[in-house]
């Protein structure tokens, strides 16, 4: 079960996108969120990647 958060940012001339995404952890099996700032484009791939 994953959870994803878009939320876009706008500083200057460049657009740039902040992911969230939780990811289980194989040897505890907890939560933790990872978050990245990117463009829009790459959103895709991130949030496709384990």
């Amino acid at each position: 079960m994953a959870k994803k958060t878009v939320a876009t940012l706008q500083t200057s001339s460049k657009r740039l996108t902040k992911a969230i995404k939780m990811v289980k952890s194989p040897k505890t099996g907890a939560y933790t969120f990872v978050e990245s700032v990117m463009p829009p484009e790459d959103v895709d791939n991130f949030l496709k990647k384990k």
